[in-house]
């Protein structure tokens, strides 16, 4: 990557100071663009979720990692659970997705708490042999008593199909009908996935992050402090396929121990530690260990680093420097944070990032772990909050005696938890990452890149004001 006529600006940069410059391109289409990514994740696409806890869980784990990204488990989650999720994903299918069940006998108020947990937005009713009988929505739970047994109101008009059948297949057999998915058997009848029309035609674009057995990718953390090393052996021996050494202040001699520990573990998966925003810490973090470095302090959405501590730097400045030192040294860099549009991650992955980690950003989707709640209009939305905030902090010393969980709540960083609204028309997680990518294979195309080395070979970025990233912005209605 360059500057506009090779003039690096005096002072550090956020996403909205900078500009992505349309050069001479061959790239004919959006669909000729290469999204996988080289830094040893096995990502097809570069987005990774967050270890947030109102973000990443199994749901969203299964269908990030479907479409090729990746999801990183929260260190605060226990390491057998985090063991059962990551075999749970593990079993997923790679194209059909996970269907809701019930039995005949449930009654609607079980269809409507469960029809929120997943975008196809259909629960699948089963025989007790495990076979589709009929197909419940929430249209056919309107004005119904919430008693009533689900059988009542099934649709039994079922399309059901081999769950070997092609996703084009399943496309064209859907495409003009008024079924809301398509029904996955295995060779007994019995229910093994649905597919909706739309999903159908994402198999035919994602291709998914798959580790050497063809099994769903999933990462998950760890933090610095106890037996780093027993936790490590935990999360590997539980098959993990990326190990994340994470906290707030990377660049300190208490992760330089802890990825020594790691390291010391033997693990056969990419190491990522974290965060830090300088050239001198990615080189201390890759010295002790680390194959990824996370680049970022305090740009996040539910962060109140800066403004409790005034500590961190505007994240495009800090991936950018960060970016080239890993690369000097054949290691790469996830941005972590500030991301809030697909340009955003266009120009973290020009900068030099191999992959951009959302969080909030992800939190209103059918995918994240939360409940689906309404605000006083009725509005949809769930809770996200910072993992410096109380629930988090008060999750995290839930072990410690009432005297350490008092003294330490006196240095919360902040409220930091904010209500992300639930958008009907893209509620789903694989909703926004259409847009993302749909971005940045658009900004490959402008600067003339098939593939996302080339996006930061070729890239060329400009400086702007505030009026000029304005200018930019659509207008939400007419003038």
């Amino acid at each position: 990557m360059r500057f506009l006529n090779d003039t690096p600006p005096a002072y550090d940069l956020t996403y909205d100071d900078v500009f992505l410059v349309p050069g001479r391109s061959s790239v004919e289409s959006r669909f000729d663009v290469d999204l996988s990514t080289s830094d040893g994740t096995g990502t097809t696409v570069p987005v990774v979720v967050a270890n947030m806890t109102a973000v990443a869980g199994r749901r969203m784990a299964e269908t990030m990692a479907r479409r090729g990204g990746l999801v990183v488990l929260p260190q605060d989650v226990d390491p057998e659970v985090v063991a059962d999720i990551v075999a749970w994903v593990k079993s997923r299918h790679t194209v059909w997705d996970t269907p809701l069940v019930l039995t005949p006998g449930d009654a609607v108020a079980d269809a409507l708490n469960l029809l929120p947990k997943r975008a196809h937005g259909a629960v699948v009713v089963v025989d007790e042999d495990g076979r589709p009988v009929g197909v419940v929505d929430e249209a056919a739970c309107l004005g119904v008593d919430r008693f009533t047994r689900v059988s009542e109101v099934a649709d039994p008009d079922l399309l059901t199909m081999p769950i070997g059948t092609p996703p084009r297949e399943v496309f064209d057999r859907l495409h003009g009908r008024t079924a809301r998915i398509a029904v996955g058997v295995d060779d007994h009848g019995r229910l093994a996935g649905v597919l909706t029309e739309v999903a159908a035609l994402r198999a035919g674009l994602y291709r998914p992050a798959v580790d050497q057995g063809g099994r769903l990718r999933v990462a998950a953390a760890i933090g610095v402090n106890g037996d780093v090393a027993a936790k490590a052996k935990a999360l590997l021996e539980a098959e993990v396929d990326t190990l994340v050494v994470d906290t707030a202040h990377g660049h300190q001699e208490k992760m330089l121990t802890a990825l020594e520990a790691v390291r010391g573990t033997g693990p056969d998966v990419p190491v990522v530690a974290g965060n830090v925003v300088t050239a001198g810490g990615v080189r201390d973090l890759v010295e002790a260990g680390a194959d990824v470095v996370k680049v970022g302090v305090g740009p996040g959405a539910m962060c109140t680093t800066r403004m409790m501590t005034g500590v961190g730097r505007p994240q495009f400045s800090s991936v950018l420097e960060c970016a080239r030192q890993a690369r000097a040294l054949g290691k790469s860099v996830w941005a972590d944070g500030g991301v809030r549009h697909p340009r955003d991650v266009a120009l973290a992955l020009a900068a030099g990032a191999s992959s951009v980690m959302v969080g909030s950003w992800f939190a209103g989707t059918y995918e994240s772990p939360g409940d689906l709640q309404r605000d006083e209009h009725g509005q949809p939305y769930k809770e996200s909050f910072g993992m410096a905030s109380k629930r988090a902090v008060s999750a995290r010393t839930r072990g410690d005696g009432a005297f350490d969980r008092a003294r330490k709540a006196l240095f919360e960083e902040g409220i930091s938890t904010s209500r992300m609204r639930l958008d009907p028309n893209a509620p789903s997680v694989e909703d926004l990452l259409d847009s993302i990518c749909s971005g940045v294979r658009s900004a490959c195309t402008y600067a003339g890149a098939t593939t996302l080395e080339e996006l930061h070979s070729k890239a060329v970025v400009g400086t702007q004001s505030a009026s000029g990233f304005a200018e930019g912005a659509p207008l939400p209605r007419g003038w």
